[in-house]
């Protein structure tokens, strides 16, 4: 994985929206091997409102039969 919070200014931003977009598409297909769609899953769009994005993930909701099978698989 890449060094974070090593670059300063936009470099940085640019730096930090990418890997957050790489772990989206990661954890996407992670769950999708586990049989898992979290439809909402995403970057949270108001973190990369900052003058220095810091992007958050957002996992989104999710039925009660989903979360089962999220929790089972991370047993």
């Amino acid at each position: 994985m890449k060094e974070r919070h090593v670059l300063l200014g936009g470099r940085h931003s640019a730096q930090c929206v990418e890997e957050a977009e790489e772990t989206v598409k990661e954890l996407r297909a992670a769950l999708a091997d586990a049989g898992i769609s979290l439809p909402s899953l995403r970057i949270d769009p108001a973190t990369l409102a900052r003058e220095a994005p810091c992007p958050l993930v957002e996992l989104g909701g999710c039925s009660v039969e989903v979360a089962a099978r999220l929790a089972a698989a991370l047993r």
